[in-house]
């Protein structure tokens, strides 16, 4: 069933430091793929409050939506205010904030880790901010030299302090994990490789309407022949390098190559990078942009299959964008943006 068959008529709660913001308007709510923070925007009119607005230091927010009288409503974003804006001729409020990934990008940090695992510091670092830890368990030390029992900054090595985002996104990329915050949960795990597919359909079908109200593709003709990535490693306590490459075969297109050189990886590991690296960059040769009737199934890391273009774009991709847009006017929308699945 295609996707727009979840269209309904949207009913939007603010909760503004947990009361509700009964003049609000319109919304719009950012999700990314990549470690990236989401990001939000309500607006709302000022109705007599634009003293009280001036004064403010601290606006929690939580963005709700009902589309189910009979589900209730549900949690787009939670966060706190970045940004207040005040429009007294017009009459206009304005909240921009970030989701509760923002309390882990502005907390600096040079803490160093015993002996610690990446998951280990994750869940610290969640419960340091009040967040819930949707985490899986690794088992290397990532404090550990060699076999010694050293501590080690996991960051950057000329640098002297880095957030505890970094710190994580850092972790994450070692663990081949991807980062991201929903409500007030840290998510610390693996793609799910595992789940079926949804199908976005960009034309009509025997289930029914298409689910795109307008679609872009593009193709990036840089990453369109094959792509050859190499690691370089040399390995200080085994006294050897390693190289590890990864690449395409379409047998079409120029050929670019990419060198990446990561110290004290052993083979394995080179190898995983570079199969990472080859999925990453291959992954920006197609790209869709579709508007869309809003709903709230799909999500970033989400894979999708596209169908009904008949072209090369009816493959399988990854979303990496999502921007629900919600108005008393307009209704519930959304901009979708997804990257190529399967490069291989």
């Amino acid at each position: 069933m295609p996707l727009s068959s979840a269209w309904r008529a949207p009913r939007l709660l603010v909760l503004a430091n947990g009361a509700p913001l009964g003049n609000a308007t319109e919304t719009a709510v950012s999700t990314y793929g990549g470690f990236a923070a989401g990001v939000w925007r309500v607006r709302a009119a000022l109705a007599g409050d634009t003293a009280r607005w001036a004064a403010s230091t601290a606006v929690d927010v939580d963005i709700q939506l009902m589309l189910d009288p009979l589900g209730g409503f549900v949690s787009l974003m939670q966060g706190s205010a970045d940004y207040i804006g005040i429009d007294p001729i017009a009459g206009t409020l304005t909240l921009e904030g970030r989701d509760r990934s923002a309390a882990l990008i502005e907390a600096r940090t040079q803490e160093t880790f015993a002996n610690r695992t990446s998951s280990e510091i994750a869940a610290t670092l969640a419960s340091r901010h009040g967040l819930a830890a949707d985490v899986q368990a690794t088992t290397t030390p990532v404090g550990r030299f060699w076999q010694l029992e050293h501590d080690a900054l996991t960051m950057n090595a000329h640098a002297r302090a880095t957030t505890e985002w970094d710190l994580l996104a850092t972790l994450a990329g070692w663990e081949g994990f991807d980062l991201w915050v929903t409500g007030s949960t840290l998510h610390f795990r693996p793609p799910d490789t595992l789940a079926l597919p949804a199908v976005l359909a960009a034309a009509p079908t025997a289930a029914g309407a298409p689910d795109f109200t307008a679609l872009r593709l593009e193709r990036a003709l840089s990453f369109a022949g094959d792509i050859v990535v190499t690691v370089k490693s040399w390995h200080s306590r085994l006294g050897a390098g390693t190289v590890q490459t990864a690449q395409t075969a379409r047998g079409s297109g120029a050929q670019r190559d990419y060198v990446f050189v990561v110290p004290n990886l052993s083979p394995d590991a080179a190898l995983l990078l570079a199969q990472r690296k080859l999925a990453e960059l291959a992954s920006h040769e197609l790209v869709f942009r579709g508007e869309m009737p809003g709903e709230l199934v799909l999500s970033p890391r989400v894979a999708v299959q596209l169908i009904g273009t008949g072209t090369v774009f009816d493959t399988g991709f990854r979303i990496d964008e999502i921007e629900r847009r919600i108005s008393m006017r307009a209704g519930f929308s959304q901009l979708v943006q997804g990257r190529t699945a399967s490069p291989f």
